[in-house]
């Protein structure tokens, strides 16, 4: 995309045309406000094409630990975050007062739900409030945080204006939302396509000129409702089919049916279909926050998605009846919960990953503490976990003495899992997720 601004109904300002030679010529100053699992790929992708980054946060650990070249996002090598601070390319803070110097600032705080299950947006009216008492001239500010339609414009926008500067005339101001796919190195920020949904024409133009030096494509939309409502409708979409998965995997269960087997059979099926399986529950920064985004925001238009709200709870739900079923498998067994001696295999929310954000698996750990339960697990991308108020360290699968617990119970089929060994130790093993299919049946493999 060339650096030329193209009217479209709007007037073309002067600090938008000054703006897009900046982004043309990758001499604008880019700052990334939230260094976690978001800002800091963004701010390595920006500075890998040639900007140069200022990644700024309230946890001066997090900004420590960048300046020293070391990476704690596992998307993210250390030695590529050094050779970048060692280039005087990026170095981070937590000052807000570099503001003023920036360009583009990047929003990639969190945006959980609370306790009630309604939007939880402390960091992300920090962050506007810090960028409000120090906003600089002719900046281009982009919100990349999942949130609820209208957010962009109802708390940014109107937070911001507050200074006496206006949108699309003094500041440019767009929503893109993030997909970065945490621990997947096959999609990353290049090759993630961007949709972009700016208040104004020249807000969207500038960011998509922007996005557009660092990822493959950009998709341009008509308002930043349109590319909030995006992010959610994607994994309001992934909710409601795996929360389909796992009421059927239950009314298989009690008909005697494998449900696995059932979902790679319908997998056959070249047109209509898209599998998605069953588990312990949903985990991770998205699938368990977004649905209740949308449920939260349709009521102020007397709206009640309860179709979609009905799926995140069933999602909810499923650590209680992955360990219902826990129990029973081990009654079956003779052995009662409460002092059972359970190695847990996974505490994160997904395979391969260090993330334990909402993971179902560290819920069903709780839970089954809760009855009464003597847990051990083993992890290695989480080497330890709090549960109930108790520290509990990872232990190695490979020195473990399987035969000292009454039961190993699959959580997170993580590819480290020698699970041909835990299998052949001939104990009880529940499988939660699967993971033993490919070595046949077992007379101790229980599915759950």
């Amino acid at each position: 995309m060339t650096s030329s601004i193209s009217n479209n109904g709007d007037s073309v300002s002067p600090a938008s045309a000054a703006l897009a030679q900046k982004i043309d010529q990758y001499s604008a100053k880019v700052g990334v406000i939230g260094l976690g699992y978001v800002g800091v790929p963004t701010m390595v992708a920006c500075a890998q094409a040639g900007f140069t980054v200022t990644g700024i946060d309230v946890d001066q650990e997090r900004v420590d630990s960048i300046n020293a070249g070391v990476s704690y996002i596992q998307d993210v090598e250390s030695n590529t975050l050094a050779h970048m601070v060692q280039s005087k390319c990026l170095y981070a803070t937590s000052d807000y007062g570099v503001v003023k110097s920036l360009d583009i600032l990047v929003i990639c705080v969190p945006t959980p739900v609370d306790k009630h299950k309604e939007p939880e947006l402390n960091a992300l009216q920090s962050a506007v409030d810090n960028l409000s008492l120090n906003l600089g001239q002719q900046q281009l500010i982009i919100l990349q945080s999942t949130t609820y339609p209208g957010t962009t414009e109802e708390l940014v926008m109107t937070q911001l204006q507050q200074s006496g500067q206006k949108v699309g005339q003094d500041f440019f101001l767009a929503f893109s939302p993030e997909r970065i796919d945490y621990g997947n190195q096959e999609f990353v920020v290049r090759n993630i396509p961007k949709v972009v949904g700016g208040v104004t024409q020249q807000c969207t133009e500038l960011t998509t000129l922007f996005f557009s030096k660092f990822v493959g494509q950009v998709i341009p939309v008509n308002s930043p409702k349109i590319a909030e409502m995006t992010k959610l409708l994607e994994n309001v979409f992934r909710s409601v089919n795996i929360a389909l998965v796992n009421e059927l995997s239950e009314v298989c269960h009690r008909m005697d049916i494998d449900i696995w087997e059932v979902i790679n059979a319908a997998s056959s099926k070249p047109f209509g279909f898209m599998p998605f399986y069953p588990g312990i529950g949903v985990g991770g920064h998205c699938i368990p926050v977004d649905p209740f985004y949308l449920s939260w925001k349709a009521k102020e238009y007397d709206c009640y998605v309860n179709f979609i709200e009905l799926a995140a709870r069933i999602n909810d739900n499923q650590p209680y009846y992955a360990v219902s079923r826990i129990v029973d498998i081990l009654g079956d067994h003779g052995k009662p919960i409460k002092n059972a001696r359970l190695l847990l295999l996974g505490v994160s929310f997904k395979k391969d990953v260090q993330d334990t954000r909402n993971s179902p698996a560290l819920r069903v750990a709780e839970l089954l503490v809760e009855r009464g339960a003597d847990i051990t697990y083993s992890d290695q991308n989480v080497p330890q976990i709090s549960l109930s108020g108790k520290q509990f360290n990872s232990m190695d699968l490979a020195q473990a003495a399987l035969h000292d617990f009454d039961a190993t119970v699959i959580l997170v089929n993580h590819s480290c899992f020698n699970l041909e060994a835990v299998v052949n130790a001939n104990h009880l093993v529940i499988d939660a997720v699967d993971a033993t299919r490919s070595l046949g049946p077992r007379p101790t493999v229980v599915k759950l």
